[in-house]
């Protein structure tokens, strides 16, 4: 037997289950990163028999009830929080068209033609559509990734503008994943106004291309014959999705109209994870979560909390710092398993190789501002943040009872998102603000490697605003945030940007 294991040896790994406490018959195990634990495993209680007696001694207690439950924080990359946060939001991912979706079935690459330059599979590539730029990644040969231009697409062949080379049998990773489009030329333009700012179209069909009203879209590309001349490329808003006409409600530039002639725009968009209004639409995930704890004299030791429902996620955002969040779960069992048992059968998936985002170089736009109508890059309430964090809240509560040692359910009771920002002070706006009870919306954009991501809350109340002034510092100003449902049926969205152009990164 070892003296000792240490923590360095141990791993964590979570399942998604087929209903609470029961895994599928081939669970996928997706491992994570945790920089520390909170609070992990199951928390016994007991009670001893008390009686009245001489003797004024206790009887052995026996256990009684079982709290199990689990935290951890872990450093935020592009992908590691993006399969797992759907369980936070109590809802499926909103995928664009790829072949290894979150919550469908893959298509597996068969054949890339060098000569035809398309991609091949057996069928199901006919869900792209010409003119999508697509990101293909996990391919052997070099000039088979990168961002590709549909040309034509049918069930098995994906043809594309750029040059291909042969590859007979692509690794099983090998993934198309759309991640824009692109206009033909002159087809949009950009018309814009105190109160409206919308692209308009005669060829393209928006409502074909998968997008969300409230999502957050790119609008432009690298090359100038991709971009409008006057209107710099920028994050922009959804307001509303029709035929030809493509409206935004917030912009990370001052739009001006500008015709499209001349050029082939490129917009560039993602997948989305938002809080739903519609009952069908709202899914609560449950998990398996799993915590190697080294080996004994026969082999992997472990432990597991059965029946996880994720409760809190908080996103910090500390200066000169890496971004990282904390999640805890509400579960209803917790147990071990020797190493002559083994850990839980399944396909394991590493973690992705991923640089983790920092608050000084990846950072894009942190913006609180009053919602204005007739204003639609309305001006920041503060101009530096000193530190802030973001914050959703399940409220689930286990449900106990006789004859069941843990829980047998659990409640969820409302989804409640929140945060604090501490902010350097320049003007009073901020402080009447909190005073008038202002409408007030939170854009969190952050971008590195040419891809990245938007935490949007688009309605949300001011708290606190007590001015804090030191001698031989700057004033400060620390305010709370509470958010509530917006027009759009949501109270906070996420949208991630599997590619994003050059331009799209933190100046």
């Amino acid at each position: 037997m070892a003296n000792k294991i240490d923590s360095n040896v141990t791993g964590l790994a979570f399942a998604e289950e087929a209903s609470l406490k029961t895994l599928p018959g081939s669970p996928v195990w997706y491992e994570l990163e945790p920089n520390s634990y909170s609070d992990f495993g199951g928390e016994l209680s007991s009670v001893a028999r008390a009686p009245i007696n001489p003797s004024r001694q206790r009887k052995k207690g026996k256990i009684v009830d079982l709290d199990a439950s689990g935290g951890l924080n872990t450093d935020l990359t592009l992908s590691n929080m993006k399969r797992i946060l759907q369980g936070f939001f109590f809802a499926d991912a909103r995928e664009k068209m790829s072949t290894q979706p979150l919550n469908g079935t893959a298509i597996a690459i068969t054949n890339v033609d060098g000569t035809g330059e398309d991609y091949e599979a057996a069928s199901g590539l006919d869900g792209f559509i010409a003119g999508a730029l697509v990101m293909a990644s996990g391919f052997t040969n070099a000039a088979n990734n990168g961002l590709k231009v549909v040309s034509s697409a049918a069930a098995a062949s994906l043809v594309v503008v750029e040059d291909l080379v042969d590859e007979a049998a692509p690794p099983s990773a090998a993934k198309l994943q759309t991640v824009g489009f692109q206009g033909a030329s002159g087809d949009i333009n950009i018309t814009a106004s105190a109160s409206s700012i919308v692209l308009d179209s005669t060829i393209l069909d928006f409502t074909t291309l998968g997008l969300t009203v409230g999502e957050w879209v790119f609008v432009g590309g690298d090359a100038a014959g991709n971009r409008f001349a006057n209107n710099e490329p920028g994050y922009a808003r959804i307001k509303s999705i029709a035929a030809n006409a493509l409206a935004f409600d917030d912009t990370t530039w001052t739009p001006v109209t500008e015709s499209g002639a001349g050029i082939s725009l490129r917009i560039f968009f993602g997948t989305v994870i938002r809080n739903e209004k519609d009952a069908l639409l709202i899914k609560r995930r449950s998990y398996n979560v799993e915590r190697q704890l080294g080996q004994d004299a026969n082999g992997v030791q472990s432990e597991y909390l059965e029946g996880a429902i994720p409760n809190e996620f908080t996103l910090n955002i500390p200066q000169a710092d890496k971004l990282n969040a904390d999640l805890t779960f509400v579960a209803m069992d917790n147990t071990q398993r020797d190493g002559l048992t083994g850990v839980k059968s399944g396909t394991r998936v590493s973690a992705a190789s991923e640089d983790a985002f920092n608050t000084s170089s990846d950072i894009y736009r942190i913006k609180l501002n009053v919602v204005d109508p007739v204003t639609l890059n309305p001006t920041a309430l503060f101009g530096y943040v000193s530190e802030a964090n973001i914050a959703i809240n399940n409220n689930v509560s286990p449900n106990k009872a006789v004859a069941v040692l843990g829980a047998f359910d659990a409640t969820a009771g409302d989804f409640e998102v929140s945060g604090s920002i501490t902010a350097y002070f320049t003007e009073v706006s901020a402080v009447q603000a909190v005073r008038a009870n202002s409408d007030v919306a939170l854009s969190f954009i952050a971008a590195q490697n040419n891809a990245g991501f938007v935490y949007d809350i688009p309605l949300l109340a001011l708290g606190g605003g007590r001015l804090n002034v030191e001698k031989d510092a700057p004033i400060t100003i620390p305010v709370e945030t509470n958010a509530a449902e917006n027009e759009a049926g949501y109270t906070m969205m996420k949208t991630f940007f599997e590619y994003l152009p050059n331009v799209g990164m933190p100046a």
